[in-house]
Formats: structure tokens, sequence, C-alpha cells
């Protein structure tokens, strides 16, 4: 039997390439952003309830995070440029389902599908920049790719509520889902012209079983947040969340009888015992539970009690965006000085951020969206702070043979902490509206947003004292 030997890649057009694949990635980065802006007018067209605005959201972030691991498994197997196509394939007749969707039901089984094959799609960007750029010009790409994940954010709150806004041919909302079908189709076909075919890693094989417990315990534990409310919190949902925890603790079993047979666990068993890594991952979770939930109750709270409209609700968030973007650039500088006592001082600025919105909220009472662009700047600057070096920090300790199963740990710890914050946070934020007002929703909201960055920055702390 001959072995197969996989040709060189080729580079030649790698810059062009990297163009496709950040594009690839800014479409993402806006999706996740652009839903947010169009949240309150898709409740209202759909008659969807306060759990099913919350789950359009958080579904998508359970799908992508329980199978991005195995996404870029795929990639090592299938090739990198194959699972690029699919996912970005994937991803665009998704968006184009959700814009079609006629009830909150089919909208959250889409969004479902949706972050689904951005699991495929999304570990590819960086496999592909890894492969094409080992030379000096690696530090250039990964700043190209850096600057695309800033300014998605920013092109997600203004399109969002320009789309909304214009209400171009009569589709509304629908529209922030279907812009993604022209790009995703032009991707497709430069990627399938352009892009080099990647070799395949052997002796890469797939825990689909992992994949597939992993799912169903977090949507078991988070969904039960999500619904609780209509559910009147029945004792059935607390015992759908004791399940959920259950099938994760039978997850990390089945992990360590995957690795005791010699096969491939979805997760790096051996970095459980790394003290330091793991208490960063606590770290990451709390960030990014006050992360995406932030702007959830943001958008809702603009939109619903200061009746500000969806465009200008957007371009509250577009200052936020670009001051994110300088704090990252300073940040990484700054990092490099001072470790990560730069993470814990952008916790307190974040801190300082919800004090100046919370002071603004209760001193006037109808707020500007200027007014509220400029507060939200300072709580984006502390966020750009921590998020931009946070992932080197929290892997530094890991060896370099173990940084990719670090890396796909990392993202998944974020994204399920972004769904489990917009379910509980969420959650706390359309109870305390229904019993109360807004304005005392926003308060509790903010102080679980300020509890969870606290949290965060007590873990950065105790993970410096580990390594």
């Amino acid at each position: 039997m001959h072995q197969i030997v996989s040709a060189p890649v080729d580079s030649s057009r790698r810059w062009w390439v990297l163009a496709i694949v950040v594009a690839a990635q800014f479409m993402f980065g806006v999706d996740a952003f652009i839903v947010n802006v169009a949240i309150p007018t898709i409740a209202a067209e759909l008659h969807a309830s306060p759990a099913q605005i919350e789950a359009v959201i958080a579904i998508y972030l359970i799908a992508y995070a329980t199978l991005v691991v195995t996404g870029g498994r795929l990639g090592d197997i299938h090739g990198t440029r194959n699972i690029f196509v699919a996912g970005v394939v994937g991803f665009t007749v998704t968006s184009l389902w959700c814009g079609l969707a006629q009830s909150g039901p089919e909208l959250i089984a889409a969004r479902l599908a949706q972050g689904a094959t951005a699991a495929l799609m999304v570990p590819q960007v960086l496999a592909t920049i890894h492969l094409l750029f080992a030379d000096a010009s690696r530090g250039r790409a990964f700043g190209i790719y850096g600057i695309v994940l800033g300014l998605a954010g920013a092109a997600g709150f203004l399109l969002g509520g320009v789309l909304v806004t214009l209400d171009l041919g009569g589709l509304g909302w629908r529209a922030v889902f279907f812009v993604n079908v022209p790009f995703g189709v032009i991707i497709i076909a430069a990627a399938l012209r352009i892009m080099p075919v990647a070799p395949r890693r052997a002796g890469t094989r797939l825990d689909i079983p992992g994949a597939v417990v992993l799912f169903l315990g977090l949507l078991f534990l988070i969904g039960p947040l999500l619904f609780g409310h209509d559910l009147h919190w029945s004792p059935w949902v607390w015992l759908a969340m004791a399940s959920g925890l259950a099938v994760i603790v039978t997850f990390v079993k089945l992990e360590r009888a995957v690795a005791r047979r010699g096969g491939m666990p979805l997760i790096d068993l051996a970095l459980l015992s790394d003290a330091a890594f793991m208490r960063g991952l606590v770290a990451v979770f709390f960030f990014f539970f006050a992360n995406l939930s932030f702007y959830l109750v943001m958008t809702m709270f603009m939109q619903r009690a200061l009746h500000i409209p969806p465009l200008q609700a957007g371009l509250v968030f577009v200052p936020l965006a670009l001051t994110f973007v300088i704090a990252s650039r300073h940040s990484g500088v700054r990092a490099r000085q001072r470790g990560t006592l730069v993470l814990i001082e952008g916790c307190a600025v974040q801190i300082a951020g919800l004090a100046a919105l919370l002071a603004l909220i209760e001193w006037t009472d109808a707020p500007s969206a200027s007014w509220l662009a400029l507060v939200l700047t300072i709580f984006g600057y502390g966020q750009g702070l921590v998020m931009a070096p946070l992932s080197s920090a929290v892997l530094s300790t890991v060896k370099p043979v173990s940084a990719g199963a670090g890396s796909g740990m990392y993202g998944t710890t974020a994204q399920i902490a972004n769904a489990a914050g917009v379910a509980a946070i969420g959650a706390v934020f359309f109870a305390m509206e229904a019993a109360g007002s807004a304005r005392q929703a926003l308060v509790a909201a903010s102080a679980l947003f300020a509890l969870s960055i606290v949290t965060c920055a007590a873990f950065l702390s105790w993970m410096r004292r580990a390594k």
C-alpha cells in the first residue's frame, strides 16, 4: 500500500485567500450583533415571547459552541477548504431560512441550524491563516484578522438599524438575515476559485458521541432558563436543569472513556489538571457571561423603554465598538509589559462604565441617544482592554502540543458563557420588566453584569498566583 502524500499548499495568492476567510469571519461577526438591533422588531412581528426572544440568540450560540471543536476536526480530516465551503454554503442557506421564518419556534430552529453551520465555517478561518502565514507576515495577517473582528461589531449594530429602518422591499427585520445571502454566494465562488486545497491531517478522528452529549447537556441546562418564566418556574424546569448538569458530568466521564480506548476526545483531558488554565477558563466564562447579554438588555431597554428607533439604537453602539477596537490595539502592547494586570484594569473600567450608565439613567428621565453613546464608550473601552489579550493570557500555560485543544476549549467556553448570560440575565431583565419597570430591570441586570465582571477579575488574579 502506498502512502498518499499531500502536495504543498499553494500560497502564491495567500493575501487573496486571507481576504476570503476574513470576509467570512466578518459575516459571522456582523450576524452576531445585527440580530440584537432587530430583536424588538422581530418580537413584535412574530408575537414572540421573551423566552423565544432569548432563544433566538442563545440557541445559535449553544449549537456553535458545542460543534466548533468538531468543525475544526472535520477541517483536519477533509481539508480546510472543503469544510470552509460547506460551512459557508450551510450558513448562507440557513440565513435564508431565518429570513423566511413565519413564527418564533421556526426562527429558533433556523438559528439552531445556522449556529451549527457557523461551527463548520469559522474554525477554518484561523486554520487557513495558520497554514498560509508561517513567516514574518504572520503578525500582519493576524492583525488584519483582529481589526476585522472589532469592526464587525460596529458594522453589525449600524447595518441592523439601517436595514430595519429602511424596510427595503417591505422586508423589515428579515433583511438582517437575507443580507448574508449575496455575500455568502460571493465568498463561496471566490473560495472555490482561489483557495488552495489544504493537506489532511492523518490519524484525526471525530468524537461524535461527545459532541452530541455536550449539546444535549447544555440544551437541558440553559434551555429551562430561557423558558422558565413562560412555564411559571414549575418543578419540571428545575428537574430539566438538574438533568442537564448530570449529562455534563456524564460527558466528562465519556471523554475519559474515549481517551482510555485510545480515541480522540472532544477536549484535551490533560488540560483539566492545569490549575492556571482552568482558573483562566472560569474567568473567561464570567467575562463572556456579561458580554452579549449586555447588548441584548441595552437594545431592549433603548427601544422598548426609551422608544429610541432601531437606527438610532444601532448608532448608539457604534462609538462603543470603535472604542473597543482602539482599546484592543492598546491592550496588546500593555499586556506584554504588565501581564494580566491590564485585564484586571479593564474589568475596573467596565464597572466604571456600568456605574456611569446607571447614573445617567437615574438622573435623566429620558437620556438621549447621544448621551448613551458617550457613556457606553467607557464600557466598550474596558471590554477591549480585556478581550484582546484574554486568550493569550489564559493559554499562556498551555503546552504547544495542546495549543489547538486549549484554543478549542477557550472558544467553546466563551460561546457557552454568552448563551448562559443571554438566558440567565435576559430572564431576570424580562421578569423585572414585567413585574416593575424597565429601569428597575436595567438596574438588576447591571448588578449581575458587575458581579460577573468582578468574579472574572478575581479569577484572573487567582490565575496569576497559579503560574
